[in-house]
This record gives C-alpha cells, structure tokens and sequence, in this order.
C-alpha cells in the first residue's frame, strides 16, 4: 500500500492519544473539537482502521491505536530533527549544541573542542531526566552528556565516568548529625521519585509493603524535589555532582553505604555522520574526569 501520511494528522493523534480527551487535546493544539474530530476521522480512513475506541467509558486506543502511537512518537521527532538540521546545515557556520544534565560541568570538553574546532559555534542545553535523550531523537541537541539508565535504541553511547549517589534529607532530619547512613536507615523514609531508580531502597522500603507507599506527584526539575525535601515531604537520591551544585541551608547531602553509583555517558543519535559529534565524544572522553569523591558538609 503506497500512502503518504499526514504529520499533521499525527501530531493530532498524539495529542488526543496522551489526552485520552478531544476536548483537551483540541485546547492543547488551540483548534476547535469538532476540526480535532474530522481530522481523526480522516486519519482513520486513510489507515483503514480505527485508532480509538469512542465510547461511555470515555476514549481509549484500539490496539491498532496502541502500535501507531508507538511508531508516531518517534516519527514525528525524527521529523521536528530533519528540519533542525536542515536549517543547521544551511547556515555558515558550523553548530554543534551540547546537552547536558544538572550537576555535570562540561567546560572543559568545550575548551578543548572550540581550541580544536574556533570556527564551529558551540551551544549549551540544559536537560532534565525527562528530556536527556528526546532532545537528541528531535535534533534540539546534536550530543548530550547523560546520566544512565536511557533507553539506548538508536543511540551511540560512551561511557565517561561513574560518581556517587547521597541523599538529600531537610535540616532537621533524624539522620542529619550522621556522616553517612545505610541504606537500611533510610527503610521508613518516602522517596519522592520512581522506587526503580533506587531499587537498593525499593528492596527495603517500609512503605512498599502493604501499599502503604503516598502519591508522588510528578517532579520534572531538581529544584522541586530540593523544595519538596526541604518542607519535609520526603527524601530524594541524587548524584553527588548534583547535590554539590545545588546546596542550600534547609537541606543536607549524605553518603549512603550500599548505594551504587551513578553513570555518566555521551550519547548521540547512532545515524549521525558528523566530524564534529565524532571530534567532541573524543574530546569529552580525555577531559570529562571523574567527579572527585569528597565528603559533603552539613
């Protein structure tokens, strides 16, 4: 079947499809709820299928529905990267932007590299966990330095360094005159993040069993879990680099005994060709040293 598809109508369908919500996804894409509507229905007829199921229980993906928001997500990032770097491309001078998570200080890769490369134009991009890899699938980075796990399909990924991860507990905690904690002492605690991203805690959290575990609301920027912690809502694990670049008086950072550490790691899109991208992985690779392991004060 020879059919050319509509990124217009796709990125409708995503829309409605992580709305689960005409009417929220047409305010979402400020169209109107009954052009939203045709245009799901054309979508549809092109396909020869339906992508979602309207009924009273509200609107849900079919399994077809289930298999195109797989593949439209992607697709439609890989497009937003084409006109990126198309535009790149065009322009005289040479653009290499860097992406790079809180707490890692990729200075000295960017010397070296415009010492290397002073006709090149090097831009910064700071990025969250949410972020890290969609920014390089969508062309808003060319290469980003990552804190792993990613989900690496797709990707080229080299391993810079590892670093210790603390924890991050409010002033007054009944931890907070230790010099370090275990990870069974902080068993009662309420991790405000994804139990699998400390699963040395998961293994041990009082508040997993029976579940006992509060909602955790969705915290996007190292800031709102800082301020969260610092109100006494909870703790929250992070690389060390991270905690020495965030200090403040409300909060302090521990070591925890027993915890693994974080791993820090270039990655870009696996079908790049690019002298620069290339230039700047092995630049990164000499400079980027691991983070130094002090203790942190109080």
């Amino acid at each position: 079947m020879d059919l050319d598809l509509d990124l217009r109508k796709l990125r409708y369908f995503v829309a409605v499809a992580e709305e689960l919500n005409f009417g929220r996804a047409a305010e979402r894409l400020h169209i109107t709820q009954p052009v939203l509507s045709r245009q799901i229905r054309s979508l549809e007829d092109e396909l020869g299928v339906e992508v979602f199921d309207r009924s009273r229980r509200g609107t849900l993906l079919t399994p077809a529905g289930e298999q195109l928001f797989e593949d439209a997500v992607p697709l439609l990032a890989s497009a937003r990267a084409l006109v990126r770097r198309v535009q790149s491309a065009a322009q005289e001078t040479p653009t290499l932007t860097i992406g790079f998570m809180p707490g890692i200080t990729v200075t000295s890769a960017m010397v070296a590299f415009t010492a290397r490369h002073p006709e090149a134009n090097v831009r910064l991009l700071r990025t969250s966990w949410d972020d890290q890899v969609e920014v390089l699938r969508d062309g808003r980075a060319d290469v980003s330095v990552v804190r792993l796990p990613i989900d690496q399909h797709g990707l080229r990924v080299k391993p810079l360094f590892q670093e210790p991860r603390v924890v991050v507990l409010p002033a007054g905690h009944r931890l907070a005159d230790r010099a370090s904690v275990t990870v069974a002492d902080l068993a009662p605690e309420h991790l405000l993040q994804d139990p699998d991203a400390v699963p040395e805690w998961r293994d041990v959290a009082l508040e997993l069993r029976g579940n006992r575990r509060p909602e955790v609301p969705a915290i996007h920027q190292v800031e709102e879990k800082l301020e969260l912690v610092a109100a006494g809502a909870g703790v929250c694990v992070i690389p060390l680099s991270t905690a020495r670049f965030y200090i403040r008086p409300d909060v302090i950072s521990l070591p925890v005994e027993g915890l693994g550490p974080n791993e820090v790691a270039l990655a870009w899109v696996a079908s790049r060709r690019s002298p620069l991208i290339d230039d700047f992985a092995e630049t990164a690779e000499e400079t980027l040293a691991r983070a130094e392991e002090q203790p942190l004060g109080h």
